[in-house]
């Protein structure tokens, strides 16, 4: 039954599941080995894990495969949300700050609040030369909120709870990634 449901769910989900012309990709975006990463930008792991992507595995897979990034906030992250629907929007202004976001928005929630983000944004907005009016009324963006909550339903079909979660073929890393496992999944993936 529960397997029906899942099924059902995936199905409901469609194109979310796979890559999409609205998804954040790093890397190789034209590389048949794929690599979907969930992710929540309130999230200690997340961090850890971008430490990862940045020091280990976009250096040596950053050419070979696409890096697919996907938001899934979870409920108990007061400004993840919102946080991730202002990414998506810098994304859309450019793909490099769309990264670079995400990047900042993971080293530093140790100082962001949802009492500060707001503020957080206009500064980074500044920073970046990016319209700082147009970063804080993104989040109230129903076009954008609407990606992140496909984002978190596709998460939920496949059975995500928790954060990150990493997808190398049918292969699932969750939470602590260990690099050298993750190495070889993608390695098998492009020796296919």
């Amino acid at each position: 039954m529960r397997i029906a449901a899942a099924l059902a769910l995936m199905l409901a989900a469609g194109p979310t599941l796979f890559a999409a012309h609205n998804d954040v990709v790093e890397g190789n975006p034209a590389s048949p080995v794929k690599v979907l990463i969930y992710e929540d930008l309130q999230c200690s792991d997340c961090a850890r894990f971008r430490v990862l992507l940045d020091q280990k595995i976009l250096p040596r897979y950053g050419s070979k495969v696409a890096f697919i990034h996907r938001d899934f906030p979870l409920g108990k992250h007061d400004w993840a949300r919102p946080a991730a629907i202002a990414a998506r929007w810098v994304y859309e202004q450019s793909a490099i700050s769309g990264i670079d976001i995400r990047r900042e928005l993971l080293s530093e929630q140790d100082n962001i609040t949802s009492q500060n983000l707001k503020q957080w944004l206009v500064d980074y907005a500044y920073r970046n030369h990016l319209d700082p009016k147009g970063i804080v009324d993104a989040l109230s963006d129903q076009r954008l909120g609407t990606l992140i909550d496909q984002d978190r339903q596709a998460a939920v079909a496949r059975g995500i709870s928790h954060t990150p979660t990493a997808y190398v073929g049918g292969l699932a890393f969750a939470e602590t990634i260990i690099y050298e496992d993750l190495a070889r999944a993608i390695d098998e993936a492009l020796a296919k």
